[in-house]
């Protein structure tokens, strides 16, 4: 259930990055910070597993927050830090 959870996160913020760079740059902006956001996930969610692999076993704590669970939690907690970030910075340019 959390897993379900957290592909919808990403769902909503795939589509609110596409439609916030889509209505700034055009269709090219929106479809590059889409594929920026896949490229993330398709990468960090390994990453994140390989480093849970080093601190737990894979049953995790209970088994709905599982390794992978909270392998995708890890990844959840980093890509929204830097897309805070980075989205942070873009509201604050002038021009």
């Amino acid at each position: 259930m959390i897993t379900l959870l957290i592909f919808y996160l990403h769902t909503v913020a795939a589509a609110t990055m596409f439609t916030l760079y889509w209505q700034d740059e055009g269709l090219k902006g929106g479809l590059a910070a889409l594929g920026f956001l896949v490229l993330i996930f398709s990468a960090g969610w390994p990453m994140a597993t390989i480093v849970l692999k080093l601190f737990m076993a894979p049953g995790g704590f209970s088994p709905w927050l599982d390794r992978d669970t909270l392998s995708l939690l890890l990844l959840t907690v980093v890509e929204t830090a830097g897309g805070w970030y980075y989205l942070g910075r873009r509201g604050r340019k002038t021009v």
